[in-house]
């Protein structure tokens, strides 16, 4: 399955994947907009935190486009 899954990334390119990326990001709008306790949530969560998820997040992909 995971070389199926493999074989099948590997036929997509940079517009494929950013739109998957805007595709998450406009998912996770409508679960916050749809389901207020979602808000809530996202409202008492320090600004902070988000921004340390996404550093945390990308360094993996970073260091394989840059580095390797």
């Amino acid at each position: 399955m995971l070389k199926e899954m493999d074989k099948n990334v590997k036929q997509m390119d940079a517009i494929d994947i950013g739109l998957i990326k805007f595709s998450v990001i406009a998912g996770i709008l409508f679960v916050i907009t749809v389901w207020p306790a979602a808000m809530d949530l996202v409202h008492s969560i320090d600004w902070k935190w988000f921004l340390g998820a996404m550093v945390i997040f990308a360094i993996r992909p970073f260091k394989h486009y840059w580095l390797d």
